[in-house]
């Protein structure tokens, strides 16, 4: 993963033994009110996690550096073993993925009909549709188990001393917040009008409370990487977030803009009401997860 600019930081807070010594893992649906499962480098799969260690530790100095910038968002280089997303992703691309046709009142990003996501987890009353896809769910689950672990363990670092309205929650037994998923789906762009990227946007139109981004590989198994890969043709994503900065032809004061080169395994961890989008590619395809998230309060 490639950005902009880089964030230094001098201080760190973390033990290593906070993370090392949770042991009581459980199930977590996207219906609300059930606790994360708690990564524990001794239980937890260590293939899903390129660093099960370390991984708590790079989200709290990662944390530190965002809040040094203002910043409400955080993209971890292979935070998700590539490796792994190698084996879960040939079922996926040949046979599981199946794109929903929804249409959004006034449109995501100025794209009214979207059809290029398969959902895997809709919100309450069928949001944005009624059925979502019960087998990539299965196939997908041991990986959404470990996102909302470590999307909770994000969130409460980014939230720590933070204005109450936030930072108040329910949570279970290692102080974490008790999160819930309230959709989820996987998106395959392609250099297709309305296909090619997400412009600026927020998730859930500002109605959620955080969501996640997972790059995933580049599909190598429907076609050869070569005709499939986007590399040196866009893709990434790009965040408006930040200490605010004089635009120099406008003259008006915005969020500094802030371009990830994201790659398989790379995790974005966003907060609520932060601008951003999938940025557009002109060749190949690029697949993502996308969750978007509840804390319980």
């Amino acid at each position: 993963m490639i950005m902009k600019s880089v964030c230094l930081c001098t201080r760190e807070i973390f033990k290593d033994a906070d993370f090392a010594a949770s042991n009581a893992a459980t199930t977590t649906s996207n219906k609300g009110g059930v606790r994360p499962p708690t990564i524990n480098p001794t239980t937890n799969p260590p293939s899903i996690l390129s660093s099960p260690v370390e991984i708590n530790k790079q989200i709290t100095k990662g944390v530190l550096r965002a809040k040094l910038s203002k910043r409400r968002h955080l993209v971890l280089p292979r935070a998700i073993s590539p490796s792994y997303l190698d084996e879960l992703m040939p079922p996926i691309v040949t046979h599981l993925f199946e794109p929903q046709s929804v249409t959004y009142n006034g449109g995501v990003a100025n794209v009214k009909n979207w059809k290029i996501s398969c959902y895997l987890e809709v919100m309450e009353g069928g949001t944005p549709c009624t059925n979502p896809h019960e087998g990539m769910k299965r196939h997908c689950w041991e990986l959404l188990e470990t996102c909302n672990a470590l999307f909770a363990i994000w969130y409460r670092q980014q939230h720590a001393c933070n204005d109450p309205n936030t930072s108040t929650y329910k949570t279970d037994g290692n102080d974490n917040p008790i999160v819930s998923r309230l959709m989820t789906f996987i998106t395959r762009y392609t250099p297709a009008p309305d296909e090619n990227a997400l412009l600026k946007h927020v998730d859930g139109a500002g109605k959620v409370d955080g969501s996640m981004v997972l790059a995933l590989p580049i599909d190598r198994w429907t076609a050869s990487k070569e005709e499939n890969s986007f590399e040196g043709h866009g893709g990434g994503l790009t965040f408006w977030d930040g200490k605010m900065r004089k635009n120099t032809e406008s003259g008006k004061r915005e969020p500094e803009e802030i371009v990830y080169d994201t790659r398989s395994g790379d995790l974005a961890f966003i907060d609520r009401a932060v601008w951003h989008q999938a940025n557009p590619i002109t060749r190949g395809t690029r697949w993502a997860l996308v969750i978007f998230y509840k804390v319980e309060r």
